[in-house]
């Protein structure tokens, strides 16, 4: 008894399961089958086998995500990256920088190479490949993205290949470049007419004895970053040139450095570097228009307290089940949608079809009907006897 009242028990609770079966199953023998829905079902097949290899290789692709918090590093120095090319003898302009703290990186620790303006073939050919590529990138004077270079054009200007050619000339221009360690507070780096000279009330550069026909600051700035530099990395100046047909004239780069930490999936450790976003102003001076200031290029820079970090993660797994499913259960439901309209549509068109062909065929048979009679009619008629 016992043992009849547990099995009755296990199949009312199976019962009550089978009740809430969500998933009803057809009969086979009420299903059936037409060519038209084979046909869909292997169109429908091949889409979802598409849209899960392409989603697969979404999930093996890598995100990057940004996070933001204070930066709390201060006492650290600042690495400036430059090299900057000017269009004036190297005796005739100077380079230093001075920060709000009062220091200064005297003029000496800057490295200077009297050079060509004019680029050879080989640095031409690559500063348009590298402007092109820059101005592909959409907003890239502001900090949006990482910006990393893939490709194998060098992110650096290559060496001249024409140096036998240019032994002959004497060089019209002044590159400035270097890397030095600065205090970490808002400053200048600046190149201006004159090499600097110490003041005991400032900074001061020693212009006199250039002539102002000889001033000519158009530059082009080959790199400019700040921190470590990382292979890749496309600064927001870098490869921008300004050209200026006025002998007085002033450029100013207004630019806010927001540190950055790195980490890519590839890295063993974490890079610490800086971004940039930049402004530019310049202007042409005229003392009698009362257009007042100092020729010269200028690149004032401020410290932003925030700290971006940058990592590359793996897209979740779970986040790949989900889209699977979606893209799968969406196909199917939608296949059978369409498949449903598609056979309403074709069973309405063929059944006006078979009516338009039922009516014509009851006309004609209605015709071939007068005709008959009025053909016994006009036989009657001649089968009558003739009455004189």
């Amino acid at each position: 008894m016992r043992r009849l009242g547990s099995e009755l028990r296990q199949r009312k609770h199976l019962k009550v399961i089978q009740e809430l079966d969500a998933f009803p199953k057809v009969p086979e023998s009420y299903q059936e089958t037409t060519a038209s829905g084979g046909t869909v079902s292997i169109v429908t097949f091949l889409f979802i086998g598409i849209l899960i290899l392409s989603e697969f290789q979404y999930y093996r692709a890598t995100d990057i995500q940004y996070n933001y918090e204070v930066d709390t590093d201060a006492d650290n120095k600042l690495k400036i990256n430059v090299d900057l090319t000017v269009a004036m003898k190297c005796q005739d302009i100077g380079a230093d920088i001075l920060d709000l703290s009062g220091a200064t990186v005297e003029g000496e620790n800057i490295k200077e190479e009297a050079t060509f303006f004019e680029l050879a073939e080989n640095q031409k050919e690559w500063l348009r490949k590298f402007q092109k590529m820059k101005s592909s990138k959409e907003g890239y004077r502001t900090i949006n993205e990482v910006e990393l270079f893939e490709g194998s054009l060098p992110t650096a200007m290559p060496q001249r290949d024409d140096l036998q050619k240019q032994s002959s000339r004497q060089p019209d221009s002044c590159r400035f470049f270097g890397s030095f360690a600065v205090n970490k507070v808002a400053g200048n780096f600046h190149v201006t007419v004159g090499k600097s000279i110490p003041h005991p009330r400032g900074h001061a550069h020693l212009s006199a004895f250039v002539p102002a026909t000889d001033y000519n600051f158009t530059h082009r700035i080959n790199h400019l970053s700040f921190g470590p530099r990382v292979p890749g990395l496309i600064s927001a100046l870098d490869g921008d040139i300004q050209v200026t047909q006025n002998n007085l004239h002033t450029y100013y780069y207004y630019i806010k450095i927001v540190p950055t930490s790195i980490k890519m999936l590839s890295w063993r450790n974490e890079l610490k570097t800086n971004q940039y976003s930049v402004t530019q102003r310049s202007r042409k001076i005229d003392h009698a228009g009362g257009s007042h200031g100092v020729s010269g290029v200028f690149f004032k820079y401020d410290l932003s307290s925030i700290l971006v970090r940058v990592n590359e993660v793996h897209r979740p797994f779970w986040q790949f089940l989900v889209r699977l499913c979606g893209i799968v259960g969406g196909i199917f439901a939608t296949s059978g949608m369409l498949h449903s309209l598609v056979g309403f549509l074709v069973e309405k068109l063929y059944c006006c079809k078979k009516q338009v062909s039922k009516t014509e065929s009851v006309g004609d048979n209605q015709n071939s009907s007068i005709a008959n009679h009025h053909v016994t009619n006009t036989n009657d008629l001649n089968n009558q006897p003739v009455v004189s």
